[in-house]
């Protein structure tokens, strides 16, 4: 849940806004703060993690 709200929660370059800002055109709002580093670089791993598996089922969807 917590790599969710960083995904969401991103300023990216391209689009120089959130992905929660571009699909509900308000900012994203949280009770608690997840930008406390040691969450963070988890949750950045937990992406990293999932973005590997993606691609790798990708490639073998590909195969199929």
């Amino acid at each position: 849940m917590i790599a969710e709200f960083v995904v969401n929660n991103k300023i990216y370059s391209a689009t120089k806004v959130s992905l929660f800002m571009a699909n509900y055109k308000r900012e994203l709002r949280m009770r608690t703060d997840i930008r406390r580093k040691e969450k963070m670089e988890k949750a950045i791993e937990f992406a990293e993690r999932i973005k590997k598996v993606q691609k790798e089922a990708e490639i073998v969807l590909k195969r199929a």
